[in-house]
């Protein structure tokens, strides 16, 4: 499919099906049916772990193959399996709890928590597709129980039920989810996230406006972005070019589009600092789960 840079997509969203659960590796997704059990809380742990094997794992195997900047790193490890020196066991799955670029993606919704201290995203949530069904409750609900110990009170999460494809090689990149593991840890639904317009690359994923502003100011992480999209065909940036010229002829160049995006799902998550807490609460009303799909 050839779409003009000026023109905008309708992109479709997942069917839900309350009976799946979504498993990564290499960023390919594949499905586990909940139905199948089998998790042995026995055999994993859960524990802090550098942002340097985090930062690897969520490279490797997350549809985004991108690192929010995180405020705790936390993995999931079998026991069974040998893993790497310092591991308790094989690295077989990731969570991050980040930091957002505003503040107020936190206090829209925890106004009376601090920001990045007492609040903050749970930015990446990544199992191998190796884990048994029903192993990402348990790991959520562990890893809350580290954030309350560093004095994390709540976060908020979003799902993203886009789904896209790489128009290169016709692959899904995200197959949508609409935060069944949070349904799951009886999270609190807010609702959807403002509608606005992103930016698709060809590869499927999504080039944010962040990322855009980084390039035009020559900011930290510009490199990076321009790294992306060289690597989809754009011409590299001399040193002498503007780089906000250089930026919307590397964008036509490698037939970037925007598409119409409805809203992320928004949920919120307590720790258990959040019993008897003054601060704990969600301002804004809770909203029944979103709509599921018997649909496979």
């Amino acid at each position: 499919m050839t779409v003009r840079h000026s023109e905008q997509l309708t992109l479709p969203e997942l069917s839900a099906n309350p009976h799946l659960c979504q498993r990564w590796r290499h960023r390919r997704h594949s499905w586990r049916r909940t139905s199948e059990g089998g998790f042995d809380p026995d055999r994993y742990t859960v524990a802090v772990v550098d942002e340097v094997a985090n930062r690897a794992f969520v490279l490797e195997h997350h549809y985004a193959h991108s690192f929010p900047a995180a405020k705790l790193n936390v993995g999931l490890f079998d026991r069974t399996a040998p893993g790497a020196p310092g591991h308790p066991g094989r690295h077989v799955g990731a969570l991050v709890l980040s930091v957002p670029v505003r503040a107020s993606v936190l206090t829209g919704v925890l106004p009376d928590l601090e920001p990045y201290r007492e609040s903050a995203e749970l930015g990446r949530l990544v199992l191998l597709d190796e884990v048994a069904a029903n192993g990402e409750t348990f790991f959520v609900a562990r890893a809350l129980r580290i954030a309350a110990d560093l004095g994390v009170v709540a976060c908020v999460a979003f799902s993203d039920p886009v789904r896209r494809r790489n128009l290169l090689t016709g692959g899904i990149v995200l197959p949508g989810h609409i935060g069944t593991v949070y349904q799951a840890a009886n999270a609190t639904y807010t609702g959807r996230t403002a509608p606005t317009t992103k930016l698709l690359l060809p590869d499927g994923t999504v080039l944010n406006s962040r990322s855009l502003q980084k390039v035009r100011a020559q900011e930290r992480g510009a490199a990076g972005v321009e790294r992306r999209l060289v690597a989809l065909g754009a011409p590299p940036r001399d040193s002498g070019d503007d780089p906000s010229t250089w930026l919307r002829v590397a964008l036509q160049a490698v037939q970037a589009h925007h598409f119409r995006h409805a809203g992320m799902h928004r949920y919120v998550l307590v720790t258990p600092r959040a019993r008897g807490h003054s601060g704990a609460r969600i301002a804004l009303p809770r909203q029944a789960y979103p709509e599921r799909s018997s649909a496979a």
